[in-house]
Protein backbone atom coordinates (compact mmCIF):
# COMPACT_ATOMS: atom_id res chain seq x y z
CA UNK A 1 0.00 0.00 0.00
CA UNK A 2 1.15 3.57 -0.69
CA UNK A 3 2.54 5.39 2.37
CA UNK A 4 1.16 8.68 3.68
CA UNK A 5 4.38 10.49 2.74
CA UNK A 6 4.25 9.12 -0.79
CA UNK A 7 0.60 10.15 -1.17
CA UNK A 8 1.35 13.66 0.05
CA UNK A 9 4.18 13.93 -2.45
CA UNK A 10 2.04 12.60 -5.29
CA UNK A 11 -0.75 15.10 -4.59
CA UNK A 12 1.68 18.01 -4.23
CA UNK A 13 2.58 17.87 -7.93
CA UNK A 14 1.05 20.69 -9.96
CA UNK A 15 -2.20 19.80 -11.78
CA UNK A 16 -1.78 19.08 -15.49
CA UNK A 17 -2.39 21.81 -18.03
CA UNK A 18 -3.51 19.38 -20.71
CA UNK A 19 -6.90 17.85 -19.89
CA UNK A 20 -6.46 14.49 -21.56
CA UNK A 21 -9.85 13.28 -20.29
CA UNK A 22 -11.46 16.07 -22.33
CA UNK A 23 -9.06 16.38 -25.26
CA UNK A 24 -8.68 12.67 -25.98
CA UNK A 25 -10.92 10.55 -23.73
CA UNK A 26 -10.17 7.41 -25.70
CA UNK A 27 -6.46 7.76 -24.97
CA UNK A 28 -7.18 8.68 -21.34
CA UNK A 29 -9.11 5.46 -20.65
CA UNK A 30 -6.75 3.36 -22.76
CA UNK A 31 -3.87 4.70 -20.64
CA UNK A 32 -5.63 3.66 -17.41
CA UNK A 33 -6.28 0.27 -18.97
CA UNK A 34 -2.64 -0.18 -19.91
CA UNK A 35 -1.38 0.92 -16.51
CA UNK A 36 -3.55 -1.66 -14.75
CA UNK A 37 -3.45 -4.44 -17.34
CA UNK A 38 -1.77 -7.10 -15.24
CA UNK A 39 -4.23 -6.75 -12.34
CA UNK A 40 -7.20 -8.99 -11.68
CA UNK A 41 -10.66 -7.75 -12.54
CA UNK A 42 -12.70 -5.89 -11.56
CA UNK A 43 -10.14 -3.15 -11.17
CA UNK A 44 -10.63 0.45 -10.04
CA UNK A 45 -8.16 3.14 -11.05
CA UNK A 46 -7.64 6.58 -9.54
CA UNK A 47 -5.94 8.96 -11.97
CA UNK A 48 -3.67 11.22 -9.93
CA UNK A 49 -3.43 13.92 -12.64
CA UNK A 50 -7.24 14.09 -12.72
CA UNK A 51 -7.42 14.14 -8.92
CA UNK A 52 -4.89 16.99 -8.80
CA UNK A 53 -7.01 18.90 -11.30
CA UNK A 54 -10.12 18.41 -9.16
CA UNK A 55 -8.31 19.44 -5.97
CA UNK A 56 -7.19 22.70 -7.60
CA UNK A 57 -10.60 23.33 -9.16
CA UNK A 58 -12.43 22.81 -5.86
CA UNK A 59 -10.07 25.20 -4.06
CA UNK A 60 -10.57 27.85 -6.75
CA UNK A 61 -14.36 27.48 -6.66
CA UNK A 62 -14.37 27.85 -2.86
CA UNK A 63 -12.61 31.20 -3.07
CA UNK A 64 -10.72 30.81 0.18
CA UNK A 65 -13.48 29.15 2.22
CA UNK A 66 -12.10 25.95 3.81
CA UNK A 67 -13.25 22.53 2.63
CA UNK A 68 -14.56 19.64 4.74
CA UNK A 69 -14.13 16.27 3.00
CA UNK A 70 -17.38 14.29 2.74
CA UNK A 71 -16.19 10.75 3.41
CA UNK A 72 -19.30 8.98 2.08
CA UNK A 73 -18.37 9.98 -1.46
CA UNK A 74 -14.84 8.56 -1.24
CA UNK A 75 -14.57 5.72 1.34
CA UNK A 76 -10.83 5.35 0.80
CA UNK A 77 -9.13 6.20 4.09
CA UNK A 78 -5.60 6.92 2.77
CA UNK A 79 -7.04 9.38 0.23
CA UNK A 80 -9.25 11.02 2.86
CA UNK A 81 -6.25 11.37 5.18
CA UNK A 82 -4.16 12.91 2.38
CA UNK A 83 -6.88 15.39 1.46
CA UNK A 84 -7.27 16.47 5.10
CA UNK A 85 -3.56 17.29 5.18
CA UNK A 86 -4.03 19.87 2.38
CA UNK A 87 -3.84 23.51 3.48
CA UNK A 88 -7.42 24.40 2.53
CA UNK A 89 -9.09 21.39 4.23
CA UNK A 90 -10.24 21.56 7.87
CA UNK A 91 -11.63 18.10 8.55
CA UNK A 92 -14.11 15.43 7.55
CA UNK A 93 -17.87 15.14 7.26
CA UNK A 94 -18.48 11.49 8.19
CA UNK A 95 -21.65 9.48 7.54
CA UNK A 96 -21.68 6.99 10.43
CA UNK A 97 -20.60 7.28 14.06
CA UNK A 98 -18.52 4.08 14.06
CA UNK A 99 -16.77 5.42 10.95
CA UNK A 100 -16.21 8.80 12.60
CA UNK A 101 -14.58 7.18 15.65
CA UNK A 102 -12.40 5.02 13.37
CA UNK A 103 -11.24 8.05 11.36
CA UNK A 104 -10.58 10.18 14.45
CA UNK A 105 -8.62 7.70 16.57
CA UNK A 106 -4.82 7.43 16.45
CA UNK A 107 -3.39 4.00 15.70
CA UNK A 108 0.15 2.67 15.65
CA UNK A 109 0.69 3.56 12.00
CA UNK A 110 -1.68 6.48 11.52
CA UNK A 111 -2.61 9.80 13.15
CA UNK A 112 -6.36 10.22 13.50
CA UNK A 113 -8.23 13.16 12.03
CA UNK A 114 -8.77 15.83 14.68
CA UNK A 115 -12.01 17.36 13.34
CA UNK A 116 -14.75 14.93 12.32
CA UNK A 117 -18.33 16.18 12.02
CA UNK A 118 -21.01 13.52 11.74
CA UNK A 119 -23.28 14.42 8.83
CA UNK A 120 -26.32 12.48 10.07
CA UNK A 121 -27.89 11.68 13.46
CA UNK A 122 -27.06 8.31 14.98
CA UNK A 123 -29.13 5.66 16.73
CA UNK A 124 -26.24 3.19 17.00
CA UNK A 125 -26.10 2.44 20.73
CA UNK A 126 -22.90 0.44 20.46
CA UNK A 127 -21.09 3.26 18.69
CA UNK A 128 -22.39 5.81 21.21
CA UNK A 129 -20.95 3.66 23.98
CA UNK A 130 -17.65 3.39 22.09
CA UNK A 131 -17.52 7.18 21.71
CA UNK A 132 -18.11 7.76 25.42
CA UNK A 133 -15.30 5.30 26.24
CA UNK A 134 -12.83 6.96 23.84
CA UNK A 135 -11.44 10.25 25.28
CA UNK A 136 -9.62 11.10 22.05
CA UNK A 137 -12.72 10.63 19.89
CA UNK A 138 -14.79 12.69 22.35
CA UNK A 139 -12.45 15.61 21.68
CA UNK A 140 -12.47 15.16 17.91
CA UNK A 141 -15.95 13.94 16.88
CA UNK A 142 -19.04 16.14 16.74
CA UNK A 143 -22.46 14.47 16.69
CA UNK A 144 -25.34 15.89 14.64
CA UNK A 145 -28.85 16.20 16.08
CA UNK A 146 -32.16 17.69 15.03
CA UNK A 147 -34.33 16.77 18.05
CA UNK A 148 -34.31 16.39 21.82
CA UNK A 149 -35.19 12.74 21.30
CA UNK A 150 -31.74 12.13 19.87
CA UNK A 151 -30.15 13.60 23.00
CA UNK A 152 -32.37 11.35 25.12
CA UNK A 153 -31.10 8.32 23.22
CA UNK A 154 -27.48 9.31 23.85
CA UNK A 155 -28.19 9.83 27.56
CA UNK A 156 -29.88 6.43 27.78
CA UNK A 157 -26.62 4.82 26.68
CA UNK A 158 -24.20 7.09 28.55
CA UNK A 159 -25.77 9.21 31.31
CA UNK A 160 -24.15 12.66 31.56
CA UNK A 161 -22.68 11.97 35.00
CA UNK A 162 -20.73 9.01 33.65
CA UNK A 163 -19.03 10.66 30.68
CA UNK A 164 -17.32 13.78 29.45
CA UNK A 165 -19.20 16.35 27.40
CA UNK A 166 -20.27 15.32 23.90
CA UNK A 167 -19.78 17.81 21.09
CA UNK A 168 -23.03 18.60 19.28
CA UNK A 169 -24.01 20.33 16.02
CA UNK A 170 -27.54 21.14 14.86
CA UNK A 171 -28.77 19.92 11.48
CA UNK A 172 -30.58 22.89 9.91
CA UNK A 173 -33.00 22.10 7.09
CA UNK A 174 -31.79 23.85 3.94
CA UNK A 175 -34.70 23.01 1.64
CA UNK A 176 -36.72 25.68 -0.13
CA UNK A 177 -40.35 25.83 0.99
CA UNK A 178 -42.76 27.26 -1.56
CA UNK A 179 -46.54 27.68 -1.02
CA UNK A 180 -48.46 25.17 -3.10
CA UNK A 181 -45.25 23.37 -4.09
CA UNK A 182 -43.87 22.07 -0.81
CA UNK A 183 -40.25 21.37 0.02
CA UNK A 184 -37.65 21.52 -2.75
CA UNK A 185 -34.67 19.63 -1.40
CA UNK A 186 -34.26 16.48 0.66
CA UNK A 187 -36.24 15.37 3.70
CA UNK A 188 -33.63 15.80 6.40
CA UNK A 189 -34.00 17.89 9.52
CA UNK A 190 -37.30 19.17 10.98
CA UNK A 191 -35.41 22.30 12.09
CA UNK A 192 -36.19 24.88 9.42
CA UNK A 193 -37.21 28.20 10.97
CA UNK A 194 -35.30 30.58 13.18
CA UNK A 195 -37.61 29.82 16.09
CA UNK A 196 -37.14 26.05 15.74
CA UNK A 197 -33.37 26.38 15.57
CA UNK A 198 -33.08 28.71 18.55
CA UNK A 199 -35.41 26.53 20.62
CA UNK A 200 -33.30 23.43 20.00
CA UNK A 201 -30.06 25.33 20.59
CA UNK A 202 -31.37 26.65 23.91
CA UNK A 203 -32.31 23.13 25.01
CA UNK A 204 -28.87 21.78 24.13
CA UNK A 205 -27.05 24.58 25.94
CA UNK A 206 -29.16 24.06 29.06
CA UNK A 207 -28.63 20.30 29.12
CA UNK A 208 -25.84 18.67 31.11
CA UNK A 209 -23.32 16.55 29.24
CA UNK A 210 -23.53 18.30 25.87
CA UNK A 211 -21.70 21.22 24.28
CA UNK A 212 -23.13 22.98 21.24
CA UNK A 213 -20.26 23.71 18.84
CA UNK A 214 -21.73 23.88 15.35
CA UNK A 215 -24.48 23.97 12.75
CA UNK A 216 -24.66 21.97 9.54
CA UNK A 217 -26.99 22.36 6.54
CA UNK A 218 -27.06 20.72 3.12
CA UNK A 219 -28.69 22.53 0.20
CA UNK A 220 -29.33 19.41 -1.89
CA UNK A 221 -31.61 21.21 -4.34
CA UNK A 222 -28.55 23.18 -5.46
CA UNK A 223 -25.59 20.93 -4.73
CA UNK A 224 -27.12 17.70 -6.04
CA UNK A 225 -29.32 18.68 -9.00
CA UNK A 226 -27.85 19.02 -12.48
CA UNK A 227 -28.80 22.21 -14.30
CA UNK A 228 -27.43 21.63 -17.79
CA UNK A 229 -28.94 18.33 -18.90
CA UNK A 230 -28.75 17.85 -22.70
CA UNK A 231 -32.10 18.20 -24.46
CA UNK A 232 -33.86 19.84 -21.49
CA UNK A 233 -33.37 23.56 -22.16
CA UNK A 234 -36.55 24.84 -20.50
CA UNK A 235 -36.15 22.54 -17.49
CA UNK A 236 -32.53 23.64 -17.09
CA UNK A 237 -33.57 27.32 -17.04
CA UNK A 238 -36.24 26.56 -14.45
CA UNK A 239 -33.79 24.63 -12.26
CA UNK A 240 -31.17 27.37 -12.40
CA UNK A 241 -33.78 29.98 -11.48
CA UNK A 242 -34.94 27.84 -8.55
CA UNK A 243 -31.37 27.31 -7.40
CA UNK A 244 -30.56 31.02 -7.48
CA UNK A 245 -33.70 31.91 -5.55
CA UNK A 246 -33.14 29.08 -3.07
CA UNK A 247 -29.59 30.17 -2.26
CA UNK A 248 -30.67 33.77 -1.69
CA UNK A 249 -33.42 32.63 0.68
CA UNK A 250 -31.08 30.24 2.49
CA UNK A 251 -28.25 32.74 2.90
CA UNK A 252 -30.63 35.19 4.53
CA UNK A 253 -32.31 32.58 6.77
CA UNK A 254 -29.10 30.80 7.73
CA UNK A 255 -27.28 34.01 8.58
CA UNK A 256 -30.06 35.14 10.92
CA UNK A 257 -30.16 31.73 12.60
CA UNK A 258 -26.39 31.61 13.09
CA UNK A 259 -26.43 35.11 14.60
CA UNK A 260 -29.11 34.03 17.09
CA UNK A 261 -27.47 30.74 18.04
CA UNK A 262 -24.15 32.54 18.35
CA UNK A 263 -25.64 34.47 21.25
CA UNK A 264 -26.17 31.16 23.08
CA UNK A 265 -22.98 29.24 22.28
CA UNK A 266 -19.51 29.70 20.86
CA UNK A 267 -19.85 28.05 17.45
CA UNK A 268 -16.68 26.50 16.07
CA UNK A 269 -18.13 25.45 12.73
CA UNK A 270 -20.95 26.23 10.32
CA UNK A 271 -20.77 23.58 7.62
CA UNK A 272 -22.84 23.75 4.44
CA UNK A 273 -23.00 22.96 0.76
CA UNK A 274 -21.76 20.21 -1.50
CA UNK A 275 -19.83 19.68 -4.73
CA UNK A 276 -22.52 21.26 -6.91
CA UNK A 277 -22.99 24.42 -4.82
CA UNK A 278 -19.45 25.44 -3.82
CA UNK A 279 -19.49 28.92 -5.39
CA UNK A 280 -22.98 29.75 -4.13
CA UNK A 281 -22.32 28.45 -0.62
CA UNK A 282 -19.04 30.37 -0.42
CA UNK A 283 -20.99 33.64 -0.70
CA UNK A 284 -22.63 32.99 2.68
CA UNK A 285 -20.44 34.74 5.25
CA UNK A 286 -21.94 32.70 8.08
CA UNK A 287 -20.42 29.50 6.62
CA UNK A 288 -17.02 28.41 7.95
CA UNK A 289 -16.47 25.36 5.72
CA UNK A 290 -18.00 23.66 2.68
CA UNK A 291 -18.57 19.91 2.36
CA UNK A 292 -17.07 18.35 -0.78
CA UNK A 293 -16.74 14.68 -1.61
CA UNK A 294 -17.84 13.56 -5.06
CA UNK A 295 -16.02 16.46 -6.70
CA UNK A 296 -12.68 14.85 -5.93
CA UNK A 297 -13.38 11.56 -7.73
CA UNK A 298 -15.74 13.02 -10.36
CA UNK A 299 -18.57 10.51 -10.71
CA UNK A 300 -20.77 11.05 -13.75
CA UNK A 301 -23.58 12.46 -11.59
CA UNK A 302 -21.84 15.81 -12.07
CA UNK A 303 -21.52 15.74 -15.85
CA UNK A 304 -24.67 17.86 -16.27
CA UNK A 305 -23.77 21.05 -14.41
CA UNK A 306 -23.37 24.38 -16.17
CA UNK A 307 -20.85 26.02 -13.86
CA UNK A 308 -18.25 23.29 -13.37
CA UNK A 309 -17.02 20.00 -14.80
CA UNK A 310 -14.92 17.70 -12.60
CA UNK A 311 -12.41 15.39 -14.22
CA UNK A 312 -13.39 11.70 -14.21
CA UNK A 313 -10.63 10.76 -11.78
CA UNK A 314 -11.99 7.30 -10.96
CA UNK A 315 -13.07 4.52 -13.30
CA UNK A 316 -13.48 0.79 -13.06
CA UNK A 317 -12.70 -1.97 -15.52
CA UNK A 318 -14.65 -5.20 -16.04
CA UNK A 319 -13.37 -8.26 -17.86
CA UNK A 320 -15.08 -9.62 -20.97
CA UNK A 321 -15.89 -13.26 -20.17
CA UNK A 322 -17.92 -14.28 -23.24
CA UNK A 323 -19.34 -13.16 -26.59
CA UNK A 324 -22.94 -14.37 -27.07
CA UNK A 325 -23.14 -12.52 -30.41
CA UNK A 326 -20.61 -11.10 -32.84
CA UNK A 327 -21.37 -7.54 -31.71
CA UNK A 328 -22.02 -8.30 -28.03
CA UNK A 329 -19.54 -8.74 -25.18
CA UNK A 330 -20.56 -9.92 -21.73
CA UNK A 331 -18.66 -8.51 -18.74
CA UNK A 332 -18.38 -10.11 -15.32
CA UNK A 333 -20.22 -7.95 -12.76
CA UNK A 334 -21.25 -4.35 -13.30
CA UNK A 335 -24.60 -3.98 -11.57
CA UNK A 336 -23.30 -1.38 -9.19
CA UNK A 337 -26.31 0.89 -9.08
CA UNK A 338 -26.14 4.25 -7.30
CA UNK A 339 -28.61 5.39 -4.68
CA UNK A 340 -31.43 7.80 -5.45
CA UNK A 341 -34.55 7.61 -7.65
CA UNK A 342 -34.25 4.53 -9.92
CA UNK A 343 -33.33 5.55 -13.45
CA UNK A 344 -30.78 5.27 -16.22
CA UNK A 345 -28.71 8.03 -14.61
CA UNK A 346 -28.03 5.69 -11.65
CA UNK A 347 -26.32 3.09 -13.85
CA UNK A 348 -22.55 3.06 -14.36
CA UNK A 349 -21.67 4.83 -17.61
CA UNK A 350 -19.75 2.82 -20.22
CA UNK A 351 -16.86 4.99 -21.44
CA UNK A 352 -14.32 2.73 -23.22
CA UNK A 353 -14.16 1.30 -25.81
CA UNK A 354 -16.47 3.93 -27.28
CA UNK A 355 -19.77 2.83 -28.75
CA UNK A 356 -20.79 0.05 -26.35
CA UNK A 357 -24.30 0.25 -24.93
CA UNK A 358 -26.46 -1.61 -22.41
CA UNK A 359 -29.18 -3.97 -23.53
CA UNK A 360 -32.53 -2.53 -22.42
CA UNK A 361 -33.85 -5.83 -21.13
CA UNK A 362 -30.80 -6.51 -18.97
CA UNK A 363 -28.81 -3.30 -18.35
CA UNK A 364 -26.14 -3.69 -15.64
CA UNK A 365 -26.29 -7.10 -14.01
CA UNK A 366 -25.46 -8.47 -10.59
CA UNK A 367 -23.02 -10.99 -12.08
CA UNK A 368 -22.95 -10.25 -15.81
CA UNK A 369 -23.49 -7.23 -18.02
CA UNK A 370 -23.95 -7.65 -21.80
CA UNK A 371 -22.93 -4.69 -23.96
CA UNK A 372 -23.67 -4.28 -27.66
CA UNK A 373 -21.91 -2.16 -30.24
CA UNK A 374 -19.53 -2.11 -33.18
CA UNK A 375 -16.55 -1.98 -30.80
CA UNK A 376 -17.50 -5.42 -29.53
CA UNK A 377 -16.75 -7.02 -32.90
CA UNK A 378 -13.02 -6.72 -32.43
CA UNK A 379 -12.97 -7.60 -28.73
CA UNK A 380 -11.93 -10.93 -27.25
CA UNK A 381 -12.49 -12.78 -24.00
CA UNK A 382 -10.13 -11.27 -21.44
CA UNK A 383 -10.33 -7.74 -22.83
CA UNK A 384 -11.60 -5.02 -20.52
CA UNK A 385 -14.43 -2.49 -20.61
CA UNK A 386 -14.16 0.72 -18.57
CA UNK A 387 -17.05 2.40 -16.80
CA UNK A 388 -17.67 5.38 -14.53
CA UNK A 389 -19.87 5.10 -11.48
CA UNK A 390 -22.60 7.62 -10.69
CA UNK A 391 -21.37 8.04 -7.11
CA UNK A 392 -17.81 7.00 -6.38
CA UNK A 393 -18.41 6.25 -2.70
CA UNK A 394 -20.74 3.44 -3.63
CA UNK A 395 -18.12 2.11 -6.05
CA UNK A 396 -15.75 1.78 -3.09
CA UNK A 397 -18.19 -0.62 -1.43
CA UNK A 398 -17.63 -3.04 -4.36
CA UNK A 399 -13.83 -3.16 -4.52
CA UNK A 400 -11.00 -3.72 -2.07
CA UNK A 401 -8.53 -1.14 -3.34
CA UNK A 402 -7.94 1.61 -5.87
CA UNK A 403 -4.86 1.49 -8.08
CA UNK A 404 -3.13 4.87 -8.23
CA UNK A 405 -2.13 5.80 -11.76
CA UNK A 406 0.22 8.69 -12.56
CA UNK A 407 0.56 9.46 -16.26
CA UNK A 408 0.81 5.99 -17.80
CA UNK A 409 1.98 3.87 -14.86
CA UNK A 410 0.54 2.35 -11.70
CA UNK A 411 2.43 3.98 -8.81
CA UNK A 412 0.62 2.65 -5.75
CA UNK A 413 -2.50 1.26 -4.19
CA UNK A 414 -4.99 2.58 -1.62
CA UNK A 415 -7.41 0.27 0.21
CA UNK A 416 -11.09 1.16 0.34
CA UNK A 417 -13.11 0.88 3.55
CA UNK A 418 -14.13 -2.57 2.29
CA UNK A 419 -10.50 -3.49 1.76
CA UNK A 420 -9.78 -2.58 5.37
CA UNK A 421 -12.64 -4.80 6.51
CA UNK A 422 -15.03 -1.95 7.27
CA UNK A 423 -18.70 -1.74 6.28
CA UNK A 424 -20.59 0.99 8.13
CA UNK A 425 -23.91 1.24 6.27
Amino acid sequence: MTSAADLDALLAIDPPRARLWDNDPGLYWATLDGATWGLDNPVAALSLPALRHNIADIAARAGGVPIRVASKSLRVRPIIDALVRLDNVVGVLAYDLAEAIWLATDTGDRAGIDDVLLGYPTANRGAIGDLCANPQALQRVTLLVDSIEELDLIDSVCPPGSRDEIRIAIDLDASLRLPGVGDLGVLRSPIHTQGEAVSLASAIVARAGFRLVGVMSYEAQVAGVGNDVPGKTLENHAIRAMQGYSMRELRHRRSRIIDEIGQLADLEMVNAGGTGSIEATAKDRSVTDIAVGSGYFGGHLFDNYQHFQPAPAVGFGLAVVRKPRRDVVTCHGGGWIASGPPGVDRLPRVVWPAGLEYQDREAAGEVQTPLRGEAAIGMRVGDRVWLRHTKSGELSERINSMTLVDDDAAVGEAPTYRGEGKAFV
